[in-house]
């Protein structure tokens, strides 16, 4: 199972989307800063989450999210 997320950054106005098979994992990794893209916006809260049977399927979801 795969899973498109968007997370917000509490001090400034910045949304991140990404995908991942483990939501807890990934929100953990940008919160701890070890992502060069969202460390300068930390921290974060987890705003959407949604599930995919398939990689392309949430990869399709992910590119939506991000162009509108």
């Amino acid at each position: 199972m795969y899973f498109v997320y968007a997370l917000k950054s509490i001090q400034h106005n910045y949304i991140y989307v990404g995908l991942t098979d483990n939501v807890e994992r990934r929100v953990n990794q940008h919160n701890k800063g070890y992502e060069r893209t969202t460390k300068p916006y930390l921290p974060f809260k987890l705003i959407l989450i949604e599930s995919f049977d398939t990689r392309l399927d949430a990869r399709q979801r992910e590119k939506e999210l991000k162009t509108t």
